[in-house]
This record gives C-alpha cells, sequence and structure tokens, in this order.
C-alpha cells in the first residue's frame, strides 16, 4: 500500500491544451471543456489522457486519472536522451526527435516539450512536422518514442552481448 502512495506523488502532470467546445441548446449557449493532460515519472514512464467536463478542473482531473491509468515505458539512453533518431507518425501530425548530447538541453515545442519534461528526457532536438494540433502531435511523439530500441532490446534479438552492440554503435 505504501508503495502505491509512493510512486504515486512523484508523478508529475503537465496541461498541454484546453479547448472550450460550445452546445447550443434552446436557452442559449452551453460551455464544457475538454483538457489534454501527459503525466510522468520523469524516469522513463508516461502516459497521455483526455477528460471532458462543464467545468475546467473537473476536466483537468479526469485526464489526469485517465493518463496515470495509461502509463507505458520507455527505454532512455542514460537516463537523460534518446538512444537514436525517431520518427513518429499519427494521422498528419509527424514529430521528429533527435537525440543530444549532454547540456544541450530540451530543443522542443508545445506538445514535444511536454512530454520530455514529464519523461525525464534532458538533452533533445524536436520538430513538430504537419499538423499543430495538441492531440496528434503527442500521439505521434508516443508512437515515435515506443518505436525506439535499446541496446538492451537489439541484444535479445540478435542473441549478442549488449558491449557488443554497443562498441559497434562507437565506431561507426
Amino acid at each position: 500500500m505504501a508503495d502505491y502512495r509512493k510512486t504515486e506523488s512523484d508523478i508529475k502532470e503537465k496541461l498541454v491544451a484546453i479547448n472550450r467546445i460550445t452546445k447550443v441548446v434552446k436557452g442559449g449557449r452551453r460551455f464544457g471543456f475538454a483538457a489534454l493532460v501527459v503525466v510522468g515519472n520523469q524516469k522513463g514512464s508516461i502516459g497521455i489522457g483526455q477528460g471532458k467536463s462543464k467545468q475546467v478542473p473537473d476536466a483537468i482531473k479526469k485526464a489526469t486519472e485517465v493518463a496515470k491509468r495509461n502509463l507505458i515505458q520507455i527505454p532512455l539512453k542514460e537516463g537523460r536522451t534518446l538512444h537514436h533518431d525517431v520518427k513518429g507518425k499519427n494521422g498528419s501530425g509527424k514529430v521528429f526527435m533527435r537525440s543530444a548530447p549532454a547540456g544541450t538541453g530540451i530543443i522542443a515545442g508545445g506538445p514535444i516539450r511536454s512530454v520530455c519534461e514529464v519523461l525525464g528526457i534532458q538533452d533533445v532536438v524536436a520538430k513538430s512536422l504537419g499538423s499543430a494540433n495538441p492531440h496528434n502531435v503527442l500521439k505521434a511523439c508516443l508512437n515515435g518514442l515506443k518505436s525506439q530500441n535499446s541496446p538492451k532490446i537489439l541484444s535479445a534479438i540478435r542473441g549478442k552481448k549488449i558491449s557488443d552492440i554497443v562498441l559497434n554503435r562507437e565506431t561507426k
């Protein structure tokens, strides 16, 4: 039970977008809100969620709960950057992310920056191409990150030692 509370407290949440939705009824307009939230533990776990409600705080709360339920693990190189260049696509939202040397920082805009901050990536250069819709950009970013292969995964697939794969990468 204590472990659950411990993991809840170190999760960082970031609001990416709020949309105001209007429903026209006989008496006038009814406003609703949709929130898009990204959560992560800054150690390689990330989740995205969307929530809708009549009030903004409720929408954010719902989105955060959904995001916490959908946490996935992403492998990071040295806990600070990506293993290799990554391309992600969702709908017309395209994302290009490139690993960077230490000290570079997060060079990315909008939704991609939010993802990197909550995921724990400290050095990355990213570009969003195509759609500027935050939903598509977020999902494209997640698709790209999921497609990433770490040396550990590659060594398991090829049946080699991790040191052989890392050594080959350094010599090229």
